[in-house]
C-alpha cells in the first residue's frame, strides 16, 4: 500500500514569514498537501457528478471503493512524489503501479502557508524523515448513499511516529445551500503553528455529546456509548467528519471502541484536534504511532476529545478494554 511515484486562523496567530530563505521542507509539504488535498475534491465532485461511481467491494458491504478513491489516491501520491521524492506515503487503496495521467498531477502550492514561519522543533526535517498517510475518500458508503458532508479527503504528515501536520478537505461543504453553492472547504494545522480554516467552537463543559460510527457499530462500541452517559448521540460516517464534529462544537467526544479504523483515517485529524488543544488515542487513553512500518489497524479503538479526555478515559468499562487489543 505504498504508494511510489476566507480562512480564519484558530489558536495561533499569524507569524512573521520565515526568514531564512526557502521555507521549510514540512512547511513545504503542506502547502503542497493543501492545493493536492482541493484538486483531489475537484475529483470526488465530478466522479459523483458523472454517475459512474464504479463501486467495488473490498471486505464487504460496508467496505466500499470506487472509482474516486482510487483516481483521488492517484493524484494525491503522484503529485506528493514528483514534489518530494524521498517521503514515504501510504495510502489507504491498494492499487497497482501505473503510469499516472498528467491531468491527475497538482503541481500548486497555497501561498498563504508559505508565509507562516515553521515552529522551530521540525525547521530542520529531512523528506526522508517524514511519513505521509493518505485517505483519498473517507467516508466511501456515504458517498455512495449521498451522505455528503460526512465525505473528506485526509492527508496525514508524520515525523517520528507523532502525527505533526494535517490537511482535511471537504468536496462537499455547502452542499445544502443547492445549485450555485460555492463547494467545498480545506482545513490545515501544524503542531505549534496552529490550525487554519474553520471557527474553533466548543460545548460547554457539562454537556457530553458523543459521536460515533453509522455503519460499524457491535455490542462492544454500545456499551462503552453508554458508558459515557451522553446527553446525546450522533451517529455519522468518516473519521475526519467526527473530528470537525469536535472542533465545531457539535460534539463533545468521537468514542469508536473497535478495531476498524486505520492510521490513514486519524492521522490527519489527529494532527488538526491537537492543535488546538484536544486529543486522539486508543481506548486505553495510549497515542498512536505513525511510523512507516507500523501496523495499519487501530486495534484498540479511537477515542479523541476537545477537552476533559481523561474524563472519557476513565469512563471506559474493563469489559471493553479486554475486548480490545492494546498496541
Amino acid at each position: 500500500m505504498y504508494c511510489l511515484s476566507s480562512t480564519t486562523v484558530v489558536f495561533s496567530k499569524d507569524r512573521p514569514p520565515n526568514m531564512s530563505g526557502s521555507p521549510a521542507v514540512v512547511m513545504r509539504l503542506v502547502a503542497s498537501a493543501y492545493k493536492v488535498a482541493e484538486k483531489a475534491g475537484s475529483i470526488v465532485r465530478k466522479v459523483l457528478h458523472s454517475g459512474e461511481l464504479g463501486v467495488v467491494e473490498k471486505t464487504g458491504a460496508n467496505d466500499l471503493q470506487t472509482l474516486a478513491d482510487r483516481l483521488a489516491q492517484k493524484s494525491i501520491c503522484a503529485s506528493l512524489s514528483r514534489h518530494f521524492p524521498n517521503i514515504t506515503i501510504i495510502g489507504e487503496e491498494d492499487l497497482p503501479a501505473e503510469k499516472v495521467e498528467e491531468d491527475l498531477i497538482e503541481k500548486g502550492h497555497e501561498e498563504e502557508i508559505l508565509q507562516k514561519s515553521c515552529p522551530e522543533e521540525f525547521q530542520d526535517l529531512k523528506e526522508e524523515e517524514l511519513v505521509v498517510w493518505v485517505d483519498p475518500l473517507d467516508g466511501t458508503k456515504e458517498y455512495t448513499e449521498g451522505l455528503l458532508d460526512n465525505v473528506t479527503v485526509l492527508i496525514g504528515i508524520a515525523y517520528g511516529g507523532r502525527a505533526i501536520a494535517g490537511v482535511i478537505n471537504q468536496p462537499f461543504y455547502n452542499y445544502q445551500l443547492g445549485p450555485g453553492a460555492t463547494l467545498g472547504r480545506t482545513l490545515w494545522a501544524v503542531l505549534g503553528l496552529g490550525a487554519f480554516g474553520f471557527q474553533l467552537q466548543e460545548l460547554p463543559g457539562d454537556r457530553r455529546i458523543v459521536t460515533t460510527t453509522r455503519s460499524h457499530s457491535n455490542k462492544v462500541v454500545i456499551e462503552c456509548i453508554h458508558a459515557m452517559e451522553p446527553h446525546k448521540v450522533i451517529r455519522v460516517g468518516g473519521a475526519g467528519n467526527k473530528i470537525i464534529q469536535l472542533i465545531e462544537g457539535r460534539a463533545s467526544a468521537y468514542v469508536f471502541a473497535s478495531a476498524g479504523c486505520k492510521k490513514w483515517d486519524t492521522c490527519a485529524p489527529e494532527a488538526i484536534l491537537h492543535a488546538v488543544g484536544g486529543k486522539l488515542t486508543d481506548m486505553y487513553g495510549n497515542a498512536y504511532c505513525y511510523h512507516a512500518d507500523v501496523k495499519h489497524m487501530n486495534s484498540a479503538g479511537v477515542l479523541a476529545t476537545l477537552r476533559n479526555h481523561e474524563y472519557y478515559v476513565s469512563r471506559v468499562p474493563p469489559s471493553v478494554l479486554q475486548a480490545l487489543k492494546s498496541d
